[in-house]
């Protein structure tokens, strides 16, 4: 199994001895604040967790009254603080995960659990993955229950916040008590001054033994039950804007059925939402057998005997210059017809070729 490796290059910025995950700092001089802000929430509804708007989960409960602490310790101590803090919830979670992903129309990630999973395999993932999760500047991770209601999250600039009904909230002030974190008026960390984020791994290509972030995302995709929480028949930006046909570069995973080695197939296509575009790339991957390395416009006549699983693990979409260049990269020409939805290309990657992975 693959290993994390940070990147050796990288220093730890430390500001009026606080000291600052590797990959989120302060680019400016700054006064920072430790220590923990609670303030009182109303009710309202879970809507953060339902962008998709999915039917199966119209039956969420709405959020109750409770209280909510955002805390702000140095970096090496905050692993220690949040393996408490999710000690607070039940043995059955829901993950959360924010990746600063590569989609050119989106900027975060946002992938959730619509199904819970044991409290194991978060505790287990921070084990594995720890320095990924808490030093780097492109992801965020947490989890949350519904009865009791508790949520404990660290974003990417590694805050974490809890909140919990109303009656967990002497338990909690317990906990940063145990800690020594102070009740401050305001936290000031990295996003109250200009600062920056960055990725943290070392994961040169001829490193297969080490993780990419891309891998470490699909892993957590799987174990977590995750899946990306936005709507999946449209096609929007972040500022609602309805995008039409766009350019894609898919990722499928394919595990075949005699127990041979899983392969990824590389699909760029033209779609207008990304649920075709899951489509169309499993398609593709289905009528496109690696051994041919054809490209192909449809799958619909294809037989898929010869896959157990096929699933499309990437689907991010690339501005039409991008999505030129990744083409030739791959010795394909650009091909005319930008508004047509379809496959373009299909590249194989895996154990006989180049290394199985996403990026």
């Amino acid at each position: 199994m693959p290993s994390i490796e940070l990147d050796s290059t990288l220093k730890r910025t430390t500001v009026e001895g606080l000291g600052f995950p590797l990959g989120v700092y302060p680019v400016e001089p700054m006064t920072p604040v430790a220590g923990f802000y609670s303030q009182f929430e109303a009710a309202d509804g879970a809507e953060p967790f339902l962008t998709g708007g999915e039917e199966a989960f119209d039956d969420w409960e709405a959020w109750p009254d409770r209280y909510m602490f955002d805390v702000l310790i140095d970096a090496a101590r905050l692993p220690s603080l949040v393996r408490a803090m999710l000690t607070l919830l039940p043995p059955r979670v829901y993950p959360i995960l924010d990746v600063l992903g590569h989609d050119a129309y989106r900027e975060i990630d946002p992938y959730v659990a619509y199904d819970p999973v044991g409290l194991d395999k978060i505790v287990e993932a921070q084990r594995v993955y720890a320095d990924w999760l808490y030093e780097d500047g492109l992801v965020g991770f947490g989890a949350m229950s519904i009865e009791p209601f508790i949520y404990v999250f660290v974003d990417e600039h590694k805050i974490a916040t809890v909140r919990v009904e109303l009656e967990m909230r002497e338990r909690v002030e317990r906990l940063l008590a145990a800690f020594e974190v102070p009740s401050v008026e305001e936290i000031v960390g990295s996003d109250s001054a200009a600062h920056e984020h960055r990725s943290v791994l070392y994961c040169p290509p001829d490193r297969p033994d080490l993780f990419t972030p891309e891998e470490i995302v699909e892993r957590l995709r799987r174990d977590w039950l995750l899946q990306l929480n936005v709507p999946g028949a449209t096609n929007l930006d972040d500022d609602g804007n309805d995008l039409g046909v766009t350019s894609w570069r898919c990722v499928v995973r394919c595990i075949p059925g005699d127990d041979g080695p899983e392969r990824y197939a590389e699909v760029f296509l033209r779609a207008d939402s990304l649920d075709r575009a899951e489509q169309l790339a499993t398609d593709a991957a289905i009528a496109s057998p690696p051994d041919t390395g054809a490209s192909q416009k449809s799958g619909e006549d294809a037989e898929d005997e010869s896959w157990l699983e096929v699933d499309p693990v990437q689907c991010d979409r690339v501005r039409a210059d991008d999505f030129a260049a990744m083409l030739a990269q791959h010795g394909f020409p650009q091909q005319d017809g930008a508004s047509a939805q379809g496959v373009v290309h299909v590249v194989w990657h895996g154990h006989d070729d180049e290394r199985s992975r996403e990026g």
